[in-house]
């Protein structure tokens, strides 16, 4: 079925069990977040927050927060569009068999968006930003943002929707210097299409008019996320996924509206103009910081008559973009490896906070006739994908030959690490990119989108038994007193506090002269960190704090390590520095009273009970 508006999704939601209305008063600083972050935890279902404090507008959190969920939502369409992705990669496919394809061509029909009149529901009415549901998702968030928006704008050499860019930006609406409903704040990272639009309008000194899509038919945030292929316009997948046509005008000023749409914000970024944007509490589990990012005046804010403001809370993963993710990987998995020869899997882990840790699985073919096999393919495949659109913002690549093992699975955090452990040459496999950029959330470089790469390409048999416990015989020398297995193969190293950043190289000379001369073949990896024991707990852990709080050129370290022709590699075990640094960002971290105030709506009577 196709939602003709975000109000339909909502009723089928709860038709079938998928939502639930919340209808005590609820306040959007803080409680809202947490109420969701609660609900999504316990996979719990949508929230329709009804009343909320100081705003005539309802919200909707937690839509797309199981894949279950999000499989229902688009579930006439979803197959089809698995397979028009798949033929946007191979189109060789519908000509060879066009009886096979022909049940898409409906599908591919929707696809077109349809310019309508003005006689639209998002067009009923006019509000100002103070209207909107001020949502403050974590403590230190300097006001409240836009969390769940479509970003339009088009090229202004191109102009048109075909040639237009829907992105996922988020918008601080309120807060710092901004000039009250005047002003917003223009939040974009690295690799984003609106970057290009921003750079075209700059050279020729005009302003790049922008369209802030809130709310509509699912399909329209989803299309916002989507890495498509190269050619797919974003309005074009959102009306083929959602079996409607993306459906749209133009206002008087010449900004494009969404006719769907439950709110537009329209507004200018002149040239150069920047505010302070930020802190926010991110995807990565910490505070993005205050930075300059572009001022967006504000011109109009459209709304239908009967509008519900869209949000969704992020913070250390798993949360609801997760769910995006992994909708994500099951509508393109088949088609990002097509675009890169001898890739036949990736992915980005999650836990890891996405763009920190990628896993890949490559040929290796350019050598069958030599027995001593080692990375050759797969160091071009590396390259490869650390150029390729958002995939290149990867800062650790750990990527394994497909012919060592067939079964061999990315999305098994576990079974690949320890397949990348038991083969890895640390004197030869480590190659490292420094002085480049990193993800713009990413604090563990040296500046902001600046930081460094190491790729870990893996093939060959294997070369150790890793140790599964440590014997009796291993020990580290004073002032290491704390450390625990993680898993086969590695072991965290607790720091103690006392020691400062400026210390290390004497401590790590100690750990180096001590176990220089041990046989540590079993334990390839160790890892330094502020808590042993909450870091060995789980997997989940272990990436989140290894690969979040370390910049490869700077915390890699090695015992019996050397450098020859400009290439590093060490004879004993790998050091990643993973403790917290003075110039990391803050961890993310809940208010306990506002938690308290959570607790009493989840008591019997309250529309909670039972699902918190």
């Amino acid at each position: 079925m196709g939602y003709q508006s975000l109000n339909a999704c909502i009723l089928d939601l709860e038709k079938n069990g998928h939502l639930i209305r919340i209808k005590e008063e609820v306040d959007p600083y803080l409680q809202m977040a947490a109420i969701h972050l609660r609900v999504f935890e316990n996979e719990g279902p949508a929230l329709l927050f009804e009343n909320i404090k100081g705003s005539k507008f309802p919200a909707v959190s937690n839509l797309f927060g199981t894949i279950d969920r999000s499989r229902f939502i688009f579930r006439d369409t979803l197959d089809n569009i698995k397979v028009l992705v798949d033929l946007k990669s191979d189109p060789i496919k519908a000509i060879k068999n066009p009886l096979k394809y022909a049940h898409v061509a409906l599908t591919a029909l929707t696809a077109l968006p349809l310019r309508t009149g003005k006689n639209v529901p998002v067009n009923w009415g006019r509000c100002q930003i103070s209207d909107l549901p001020p949502i403050i998702n974590w403590p230190n968030d300097g006001g409240p943002f836009v969390t769940m928006p479509q970003v339009y704008t088009e090229d202004i050499d191109k102009q048109g929707i075909m040639n237009a860019n829907l992105g996922m930006y988020r918008i601080q609406i309120a807060g710092n210097e901004y000039i009250p409903e005047k002003e917003m704040g223009l939040h974009y990272q690295l690799h984003r299409g609106i970057g290009v639009h921003q750079t075209k309008a700059n050279a020729k000194g005009q302003p790049l008019k922008v369209s802030i899509f809130v709310g509509g038919p699912p399909s329209h945030p989803v299309a916002a996320v989507m890495p498509l292929p190269e050619g797919l316009s974003e309005m074009t997948f959102a009306g083929a996924l959602g079996n409607r046509r993306f459906r749209y005008f133009y206002d008087q000023e010449g900004f494009c509206i969404s006719s769907d749409a439950d709110f537009v914000i329209t507004g200018t970024v002149m040239p150069h103009e920047n505010k302070p944007e930020g802190p926010f509490g991110d995807h990565l589990g910490y505070y993005s910081l205050k930075h300059p990012f572009p001022l967006l005046k504000i011109h109009n804010i459209y709304h239908r008559k009967d509008a519900v403001w869209s949000f969704t809370v992020v913070g250390r993963p798993p949360q609801e973009d997760t769910s995006f993710g992994a909708l994500i990987h099951e509508i393109t998995g088949k088609a990002i490896p097509k675009e890169i020869p001898g890739l036949h899997a990736v992915n980005a882990v999650d836990a890891a906070g996405v763009h920190p840790l990628l896993f890949a699985i490559g040929s290796e073919r350019y050598t069958p006739y030599i027995n001593d096999r080692k990375p050759q393919e797969i160091l071009t495949i590396a390259n490869h994908i650390l150029g390729k659109s958002q995939l290149s913002l990867a800062k650790y690549l750990f990527i394994a030959a497909k012919e060592d093992d067939p079964n061999l699975n990315v999305n098994d955090i576990g079974a690949f690490l320890i397949h990348i452990l038991q083969r890895v040459d640390l004197t030869r496999d480590l190659h490292f990119y420094t002085k480049t950029t990193i993800d713009t959330l990413d604090y563990s470089g040296v500046d902001l989108n600046a930081g460094s790469k190491v790729a870990f390409t893996i093939a060959g048999d294997i070369k150790r038994e890793l140790w599964t416990e440590l014997p009796t015989s291993f020990s580290l020398p004073r002032p290491f007193e704390k450390y625990k297995m993680v898993m086969p193969g590695v072991l965290a190293i607790e720091v103690p506090q006392n020691i400062k950043t400026s210390d290390l190289p004497i401590i790590l000379e100690i750990l180096d002269e001590h176990l220089r001369e041990e046989e540590l073949n079993g334990l390839p990896l160790m890892v330094l960190c502020d808590d042993a024991e909450f870091t060995a707990q789980n997997l989940n852990n272990f990436v989140w704090v290894t690969f979040t709080r370390s910049n490869p050129s700077h915390d890699i370290y090695g015992i019996n390590s050397f450098t020859e022709h400009k290439h590093w590699g060490c004879n004993g075990p790998l050091i990643i520095d993973a403790r917290i640094k003075p110039h990391h960002a803050p961890v993310l971290e809940k208010d306990p009273l506002v938690e308290k105030t959570v607790d009493k709506m989840g008591e019997k009577g309250g529309s909670l009970y039972g699902i918190i």
